[in-house]
């Protein structure tokens, strides 16, 4: 039988009814999806609270514009990393948030084991140089970031001055720093994700890459302290805790993320099936009075934070719009309409009408309510991506798969001009990939195979002109170019939740449902389309700073209210060290 432990309880996954993936793999829903509990940045610091990771300044040189390097010293239960840091002088018109960039304000990497001044010396070389660099095998992830350059000198004025920034400035933005790029598995000849299968660490997807941007948003906090103390000196005062607990970084996200759900189905099946096994075992609760208030509070924090939200975007700023008034409808109903209701399952399926976004705020709320349960899913979110055709199979049993999971994709005419308008291929001047129109813009020979709907209609029709009772792979023989879509088929139509249910070529399909759900797995906060194509996002935003790190909810972050708080700290100026007093320790 499979059972997830929890700590007070165990759940059979089996016994769970999940939801239909025509509803969960809908591309609209998975475009409106929120952080929750096992959102990778969640499940990493309830991780380092639960282990009790340390972290400590290794060495800051940095001179008084905030030039230099800086390095951070974790320690885990298993082994010592570092995060290095280098800070670097910028032009604003060198400012650049696009792969094809060059230099960038922060450059930085986390680093397996010990900082030797050899391994310093290959950072300092190679590290800025980021995709153009010789990076040691010991850097786990390689990334880079670029400053807000407005909340950024507005936060170190202000501190300078003795006074805490202006809180609807920093709701702008809502970061100092926001990341570019944040590479690891083995890119660029850095450390391979392979080895970290039998970390207690790292071994989850993405988690390196989180703690990393996670150490960076402790690095910004320091950074904009030190500035200020040098500008301002003993007028100068700290950045006050509660806005640092709600700065996060930043990310600038675009089509280049988009591929990733579509080349990695298997690990999207896994993400979105451990998720929807954590909100089923949600949902199958009955509802309680003392469950119901929490939840109340929740739907309250996030009508808050919706209003709060800043957006160039107007369609998300509509949906926002949407999400305040929706939910406030039924935070104010809701202690009188909920004992219509035995379990929570009843509760979302009645409230079916809402918007999408609406639907994905309460179930992010609702996974809030049991911790107990929803956390025994986190470690879940690694899969196989091998894919196989059984032997023995015949074609009927294919066209099965099809007819009972891609209906979604085969019932589409492709003759249709709409219905392959777009193209993606790569550009070669912008190192991205790019959509163009099909028949107006050059570059279609080079088509990125994309087209899952496409093949999968494709192989459909040529299935239906063989032999029922033929082989599979004897039909594969003769037809080797339908191997690789029969092979995803199989494998994804016999999955749980299987492939996103999405027409990457249709003129009105839009990337950012794809990009959407990534992030919303990474734990990303306040989506800020700046097109259909890229958004800005924030991660750790409301999270707990890494000397208080807790596991208890951060969901949708909000501005603080610092009304009846001092608005002043006491300084508490970070050490400058030099290579010489650091704590630089010889290289093994």
């Amino acid at each position: 039988m499979n059972l997830v432990h929890a700590s007070n309880e165990s759940i059979d996954v089996a016994t769970l009814s999940l939801r239909s993936p025509d509803v969960v793999m809908n591309a609209e829903r998975l475009g409106a999806m929120h952080q929750t509990r096992i959102s990778f940045v969640r499940t990493l610091l309830r991780k380092i609270d639960r282990e009790k990771w340390t972290l400590s300044t290794h060495l800051w040189d940095l001179d008084d514009n905030g030039y230099g390097q800086a390095i951070y010293r974790l320690q885990t239960p298993e082994h010592t990393y570092h995060l290095v840091v280098f800070c670097n002088e910028l032009a604003d018109d060198e400012r650049n948030d696009r792969v094809i960039a060059q230099k960038w304000d922060v450059t930085f990497g986390l680093v397996f084991g010990e900082i030797g001044q050899e391994l310093l010396d290959n950072l300092k070389a190679n590290v800025p140089l980021q995709e153009a660099g010789r990076n040691s095998n010991m850097v786990m992830v390689l990334a880079r970031a670029n400053k807000s350059v407005r909340v950024f000198d507005h936060i170190v004025r202000f501190l300078a001055d003795g006074k805490q920034p202006d809180l609807e400035v920093l709701a702008q933005v809502g970061y100092i720093l926001r990341t570019t790029a944040v590479y690891g598995n083995g890119k660029f000849g850095i450390y391979d994700f392979k080895p970290l299968d039998h970390s207690e660490d790292f071994n989850q997807s993405f988690r390196a890459q989180m703690c990393a941007v996670y150490l960076l948003r402790e690095f910004s906090l320091d950074w904009v302290d030190f500035l200020a103390k040098k500008k301002g000196g003993s007028k100068a005062v700290a950045l006050h805790p509660e806005i640092k607990r709600y700065l996060g970084i930043g990310n600038a996200t675009g089509l280049g993320m988009a591929p990733y759900l579509i080349n990695h189905p298997c690990v999207v099946d896994q993400w979105l099936t451990t998720r929807e096994e954590a909100v089923q075992a949600t949902l199958v609760c009955d509802i309680e009075a003392e469950k119901t208030e929490y939840f109340e509070s929740l739907l309250k924090r996030a009508i808050q934070h919706f209003t709060e939200i800043v957006t160039i975007n107007e369609q998300q700023a509509a949906l926002n719009t949407t999400v305040v008034t929706e939910l406030t409808s039924l935070q104010s109903n809701l202690m009188t309409t909920i004992k219509d209701y035995k379990t929570w399952a009843k509760f979302l399926q009645a409230h079916d009408y809402l918007s999408f976004e609406s639907q994905e705020v309460i179930i992010s709320c609702l996974m809030e309510l049991y911790p107990e349960r929803v956390d025994s899913f986190q470690e879940k979110v690694n899969a196989d991506e091998n894919l196989i055709l059984p032997k023995g199979k015949v074609i009927q049993d294919l066209l099965n798969v099809l007819e009972s999971r891609y209906q979604w994709a085969i019932t589409i005419d492709f003759n249709e001009p709409e219905n392959s308008y777009w193209f993606w291929y790569r550009s070669v001047d912008k190192e991205e990939p790019r959509m163009g129109v099909r028949g107006q813009e050059p570059g279609d020979d080079r088509e990125l195979s994309l087209d899952i709907a496409r093949q999968a209609k494709n192989l459909y029709l040529a299935l239906q002109q063989a032999d029922p009772q033929q082989l599979i792979s004897e039909f594969m023989l003769s037809k080797p170019k339908y191997r690789s879509i029969a092979r995803r088929v199989w494998n994804m139509g016999h999955k749980k939740m299987g492939d996103i249910q999405m027409n990457v070529l249709h003129k009105n399909a839009p990337p950012m449902h794809l990009l959407r759900c990534k992030l919303s797995m990474f734990g990303a906060t306040k989506f800020d389309p700046r097109s259909d194509r890229w958004v800005r996002i924030t991660l750790f935003q409301g999270a707990p700073l890494f000397a208080e790190v807790h596991s208890d909810e951060w969901l949708f972050p909000l501005l603080p209210d610092l009304s009846t708080k001092s608005l002043s700290t006491e300084n508490s100026p970070t050490q400058k060290l030099s290579i010489q007093d650091s704590a630089i320790t010889k290289e093994v």
